[in-house]
């Protein structure tokens, strides 16, 4: 039993930032990888970061390499995604997840992570 709850995300204009929280729960969440994918109308769900369960090592997406950055805190079992440089393409709705797993050999498939948030909406405008 994991649930997984995003917040923090909004409208803001072309340039500015968001900090994304994802809230663990219901199950020990130091010992999963976790990861940040994203879903615009129409389109499928592409991946934007994942990181460790220890968050030693994390990966990127290239659109989002260097504006960017995820992190976690397992003492408040709170990942994040803070994303400055916002663009429009940024637009989409963004989903938090967690695998059963301390690692993933390809942190960027979708069907290596077991638990999924409802989702929240990022609106970049220009």
């Amino acid at each position: 039993q994991v649930q997984l709850v995003e917040s923090g995300g909004g409208l803001v204009q072309a340039g500015g930032s968001l900090r994304l929280s994802c809230a663990a729960s219901g199950r020990t969440f130091s010992r999963y990888a976790m990861a940040w994918f994203r879903q615009a109308p129409g389109k499928e769900r592409d991946f934007v970061a994942a990181i460790t369960w220890n968050g030693l090592n994390t990966d990127y997406a290239d659109s989002v390499k260097d504006r960017f950055t995820i992190s976690r805190d397992n003492a408040k079992n709170t990942m994040y995604l803070q994303m400055n440089n916002l663009k429009p393409e940024d637009t989409a709705v963004y989903y938090c997840c967690a695998a059963n797993t301390g690692t993933t050999a390809r942190p960027r498939s979708v069907g290596l992570y077991d638990y999924w948030g409802q989702g929240i909406q990022v609106t970049v405008s220009s």
